[in-house]
């Protein structure tokens, strides 16, 4: 199985799963690159999943669905025209061409309710999770709360560490800058940076991340080091209780960073 990552807009990124013949796709905010990719590839477009209702991730749905007679996959808590196979946490999908499974789990934040795709079986150690979790950053808290987002993003941190990651925009470097701010001293991150400026002077996507080197350079799941800490209460003027306190602080800094 390949993941192909086809650029959309200004940094949004579908990802196309395929076995040669056949494929899914994952957020089609634009049903121009998908049509591409099949015609390109001579591939046979299976199914539609959804992680949230955004424009960018579902614009090109109905246009594909004209094309295409695949089922679509998407969260049931939210409104999204052309969704059939609605989810909720839990739930598992399972498909056969491509050989291809996930587990459903529901991580608020970003949307309410907004969903992540955690492969298993024939498609395990890959996550396909929207704008919840970015490489070195997080997803913009448009109508769920901190609380929600932290413990979203602790299950995705629970994942197994080599746990690919597939989330669907290019906000690696200006995420990277955030992160030097909130915490100035990590090594690992100076390293990531370099191998993602070298990447990107390539034209090439600095996605998919894993979870382990996330855990070791992302400041949102660094939420209880000291230096991370330190560094908002150089900013904000008052040191953080917690670490729910450090990742509200974090996200309202990093609005406006």
């Amino acid at each position: 199985m390949d993941i192909i990552p086809l650029p959309a807009f200004r940094d949004n990124y579908i990802w196309l799963v395929h076995d040669g013949r056949h494929a899914l796709v994952v957020d089609p905010g634009d049903a121009a690159p998908v049509q591409d990719a099949l015609a390109r590839y001579g591939l046979t477009l299976s199914a539609i999943l959804l992680t949230h209702h955004h424009p960018d991730h579902v614009g090109g749905v109905s246009a594909l669905c004209a094309r295409h007679r695949v089922p679509v996959y998407g969260p049931a808590a939210e409104r999204i025209e052309g969704v059939d196979r609605p989810l909720g946490d839990g739930d598992q999908i399972r498909l056969d061409a491509p050989a291809a499974a996930f587990h459903v789990i529901e991580v608020p934040g970003h949307t309410a309710g907004h969903i992540a795709f955690i492969g298993t079986g024939p498609s395990s150690g890959v996550l396909f999770c929207g704008d919840t979790l970015f490489s070195a950053g997080c997803g913009r808290l448009f109508e769920g709360t901190p609380a929600q987002l932290a413990a979203s993003l602790a299950r995705l941190c629970a994942l197994p560490d080599d746990t690919r990651v597939y989330c669907t925009h290019e906000y690696t470097l200006s995420n990277l800058a955030f992160a030097r701010a909130a915490e100035p001293d990590n090594d690992a991150r100076d390293a990531y940076a370099l191998h993602c400026e070298a990447l990107r002077a390539r034209g090439e996507p600095t996605l998919p991340s894993t979870i382990g080197r996330e855990k070791a350079v992302n400041p949102f799941l660094r939420c209880t080091q000291p230096a991370v800490l330190d560094s908002l209460a150089l900013e904000t003027g008052t040191r953080p209780a917690d670490s729910l306190a450090c990742l509200t602080a974090l996200r309202a800094w990093k609005d406006r960073f």
